[in-house]
């Protein structure tokens, strides 16, 4: 039987296996077979038409079965599948000048132990000092990005953010400390690059990456460094690089795993290549949804640091058509080609796409712009915290349903809620009463919203989602109870 690889958005509906062995003489067999142990993953690997879904990749062993017999591909007993879910032109730069990169004493003494690498010397580092690239976050990736580069002596290093630093943020974001909570991200961060090397000029860039604004921004760099934690960015900055012809240096993180590559880089292949489609929002949960190993982003961002240098060097093989794949619970690296699509509809042979799209449309989360605070309402089918408060205290029949896993169960809940975690609520519906009153709760009230839909649609008529979830009950109910 073949193996195949789950990874972990997908564990949910194994039942939390990381590798099921199925039956199968190709792919699609034993894909079929797959789906049919777990019924619950037929809809998240195929559509409706029965074909695999564009932002799931199939690989046997390392090849991409898109460029072999695709689901027709034959496959051995001692075959490894791999499933690879999205998780959301350049060159080298050339030497400058030698008077626009010319090395102080100071500076020749602090980068020594480059400058006597015979693959960097005096002409690397000159390269280094005079490139400019740009960071995309100052979050998890980009903290060690951030430090690394600085310390390396890349002269110009552009960084996009508009975020404060959060208590949330220090378990994996090192280039923040308690002292900065509160702080903008932009000025903790360059405040700690400059105070690693007062040589490098960081440019703070507070806004959010928009197709507005994308362009002229990235127009001014040579290497593009993504650090985003979201699928609309993904993609706007994927499309901005390939129009630009800039390089796109790609790293992303879930829990115990991540990704790294380089995109968009001398007829190398592109974001879209390998995600065509981004998944259904809420499939892929963010880092503060779903958590992440602090230690991961320093791992996967030092990688990026990594391809960054060597990119700017012009030295060593780049990932380019190369996916790299880091599970720090195995401790095992994996890499996958990648190819280059032809029918890419932003860098094939036939473009479709010339020009920045909205992504957050693509991407099926439409942006919200935010209202005062004096305006905030609650929407149809949302509850506030301090009603559900009311509504305990006055004694009201309801049931209060937590979605959340067990292990954040454990780290605070209301008392009086049932745990009834999200991928469980399908199939104890028959555990719940059509006709109560129920409000559903998670962290933020993202799992929530979706809990309410499938009881929605499965006839429940009264229910609520409690707006803002857990986080909201300790800002505005009961401030004991810990925030995560």
């Amino acid at each position: 039987m073949a193996k195949v690889l789950i990874p972990t958005p997908l564990r949910q509906f194994t039942g939390k296996r990381d590798a099921v062995s199925v039956p199968g003489a190709t792919v699609g067999d034993v894909l079929n077979a797959l789906t049919t142990e777990y019924p619950d993953l037929r809809k998240q690997i195929f559509n409706d038409e029965g074909k695999v879904r564009s932002f799931v990749n199939v690989y046997l062993n390392d090849e991409d079965v898109r460029y072999m017999s695709k689901d027709a591909t034959a496959a051995k007993d001692d075959d490894t599948i791999s499933l690879v879910p999205s998780i959301a032109g350049g060159s080298t730069v050339t030497a400058p000048p030698q008077d626009a990169a010319t090395l102080s004493n100071d500076e020749i003494l602090r980068y020594s132990r480059h400058l006597i690498i015979p693959e960097v010397g005096i002409e690397g580092q000159q390269k280094l000092k005079a490139a400019k690239v740009l960071l995309v976050g100052a979050g998890g990736l980009g903290a060690p990005l951030g430090l690394y580069l600085a310390a390396a002596g890349v002269g110009r290093i552009g960084m996009v953010d508009f975020d404060v630093v959060d208590f949330t943020n220090l378990q994996r974001q090192v280039i923040h400390t308690t002292r900065d909570v509160g702080r903008k991200k932009l000025d903790s961060a360059a405040e700690k690059m400059q105070a690693i090397n007062p040589n490098v000029t960081v440019v703070k860039h507070e806004i959010a990456l928009s197709s507005e604004n994308a362009l002229d921004i990235l127009k001014d760099y040579d290497i593009v460094v993504d650090g985003t934690d979201n699928f609309p960015t993904r993609y706007l900055v994927n499309d901005a690089c390939v129009l630009l012809g800039k390089p796109n240096v790609y790293g992303s993180i879930f829990r115990f795993e991540g990704q790294a590559t380089v995109f968009a880089y001398e007829g190398g292949p592109c974001y879209r290549c390998l995600y065509p489609e981004p998944p259904p929002p809420g499939l892929v949960p963010s880092c503060a949804e779903g958590g992440v190993l602090g230690i991961l982003p320093g791992t996967i961002g030092l990688i990026q640091a990594t391809e960054t240098v060597k990119l700017i060097l012009g030295i060593g093989e780049p990932l380019v058509g190369r996916l790299l794949l880091y599970d720090a619970l195995g401790m095992r690296f994996r890499e996958l080609k990648l190819r280059k699509n032809p029918e890419c509809p932003v860098c094939g042979e036939h473009p479709t796409i010339t020009r920045l799209i909205d992504y957050h449309q693509f991407c099926g989360v439409p942006q919200q712009p935010a209202a005062p605070a004096q305006e905030t309402k609650v929407n149809e089918g949302e509850i506030e915290v301090q009603d559900v408060k009311a509504m305990m205290d006055r004694g009201d029949k309801f049931v209060l349903i937590d979605v959340r896993e067990p292990h954040e169960y454990k780290i605070c809940n209301i008392p009086g809620a049932r745990l009834i975690p999200l991928g469980e609520v399908p199939k104890r519906l028959g555990e719940l009463d059509r006709a109560a009153d129920i409000v559903v709760h998670c962290k933020s009230g993202m799992r929530s919203a979706k809990a309410c839909g499938i009881l929605r649609q499965a006839g429940f008529e009264h229910v609520r989602n409690m707006k803002g979830g857990i986080l909201a009950w300790s800002d505005k109910v009961d401030p004991s109870v810990p925030k995560y």
